[in-house]
């Protein structure tokens, strides 16, 4: 696959040839990554137990709340970057990168010594049991040790991508997923580490690629990069990087509040193997997810150099066809999950109990999983343009305004069920908030 080197490209190139240049490495990469959660949770399934897989579950919020605050740095600086860039403002993109691993390390570890803190606390109020509580805590606690990692990692990747080489981006996660696949089995079966065994491997994974990214920006033959001087924060930068990240920090916090949600309903209706049918379902989902995350990470440099660019039509261009291709990835993950709910969940556990629940989740949370697609691209178009009300509006709808209602009402009248079917009826109000958004959004760029 060629790759596009030079970045001014991005505002002449053809879109669909640029689409491809940039999303498919990033869709091949966060498809192996999901692949490798998937994987992670059969291991942990398979060579811990069923309980473990629930007590996985219960650190889903925690996870997306560090997410959260890997996202305003990463996210924002990627797109302010992806803007210079198409302004040919390299001097001011070589600061960005420098400043982005500055707050990346200012916000890792700041959120590692504040949860490491009050880790059991935490993970009650997220949903744990005196049960499922020590699998959550053994896997947190060495999670948390290598967030700064974490941040670190994924930020430099957005920032890869964001300079024109999706390829190298592409090879860091594969090759973090490849080593993780290798030392999850040898840690859980082989040295009986248990969920701590597949906490280390991911860490460790990290661990390695964050070196070879890092020798990788220290080449100044680069468009961008590290340069000293470019560590001290610039308030400008900082502003608006954490500005244009304010979105995706919003809709990975408003997330962390809705999974506690979730996990508390389906443990007072369902028990703890109901918290880990979720576990399940979630994984399933963001495996089609992940394909549309990556179908977005690509496209996010080429909207954003063309609107700094002013190249309006252009702009319209790719989200029209990142809407096509994103609809049909949810679409075929809708026939799927309807087709073979009994394999899917057959994959993680042997307990029949966990499985019933777990079919019963993926039948009803796919409902409406076609449209999700295009919500996602709408929502992150917004943000690649650096329109950030906008992209916050459409973060905290789905999440806020039409989920969280759902999930305090619904189960009032349909138990368990009505946990499952809160989340097909936001995707279905979110989907079309969306589309009015958009519609709007178009006649002002046709008017330009």
């Amino acid at each position: 696959m060629s790759v596009v080197r030079n970045p001014t490209e991005l505002g002449t190139e053809k879109i669909g040839k640029l689409l491809a240049q940039y999303a498919l490495p990033a869709i091949i990469a966060m498809t192996a990554s999901s692949l490798y959660h998937i994987t992670d949770s059969i291991f942990i399934g398979h060579g811990v137990g069923s309980l473990a897989i629930s007590g996985l579950a219960i650190t889903f919020p925690l996870m997306n709340l560090a997410a959260a605050f890997g996202s305003l740095v990463g996210a924002g600086a990627a797109t302010l970057l992806s803007i210079r860039m198409g302004q040919k403002d390299y001097k001011t993109a070589n600061i960005i990168l420098g400043n982005e691993l500055t707050l990346n390390v200012i916000f890792g570890i700041g959120f590692s010594v504040v949860a490491l803190i009050f880790l059991d606390p935490i993970l009650y109020f997220f949903g744990a049991s005196e049960v499922t509580i020590p699998y959550a805590r053994d896997f947190m606690h060495v999670i948390l040790l290598g967030n700064v990692i974490s941040h670190l990692y994924l930020g430099l990747n957005g920032m890869l991508r964001s300079s024109g080489r999706p390829d190298k981006a592409m090879v860091a996660t594969i090759a973090t997923v490849m080593i993780n696949l290798v030392l999850n089995p040898l840690f859980i079966f082989v040295f009986e580490w248990g969920i701590k065994g597949s906490a280390w491997a991911t860490v460790i994974s990290q661990t390695v690629m964050l070196i070879w990214q890092l020798k990788f920006f220290s080449d100044k033959n680069n468009f961008i990069y590290l340069q000293k001087k470019a560590f001290k924060l610039h308030k400008k930068i900082v502003t608006d990087s954490l500005s244009i990240g304010l979105s995706p920090f919003l809709m990975n916090a408003v997330s962390c509040l809705i999974v506690i949600v979730i996990n508390q309903g389906l443990l007072r209706t369902g028990g703890d193997l109901a918290v880990g049918a979720y576990g399940i379902v979630n994984r399933i989902s963001f495996l089609f997810l992940m394909i549309v995350m990556g179908l977005n990470q690509g496209m996010q440099p080429i909207a954003g150099y063309n609107f700094g660019a002013m190249l309006y039509k252009r702009v319209n261009e790719v989200l029209k066809k990142s809407i096509i291709v994103a609809t049909g990835v949810t679409t075929f993950g809708f026939l799927v999950v309807r087709l073979f709910p009994e394999a899917i969940a057959s994959l993680f556990t042997s307990d029949r109990e966990l499985i019933e629940l777990s079919k019963n989740g993926l039948r009803i949370t796919f409902i409406t999983f076609p449209i999700i697609g295009f919500q996602m691209v709408t929502s992150n178009f917004f943000q690649s343009i650096g329109m950030v009300g906008k992209a916050i509006f459409m973060s905290l709808s789905r999440q806020l305004l039409f989920l969280l209602p759902c999930l305090l009402i619904f189960p009032h009248y349909w138990g368990i069920n009505g946990i499952w079917y809160s989340m097909p009826a936001a995707d279905l109000i979110a989907s079309i908030v969306a589309a009015a958004m958009l519609i709007y959004q178009f006649k002002k760029f046709k008017t330009k």
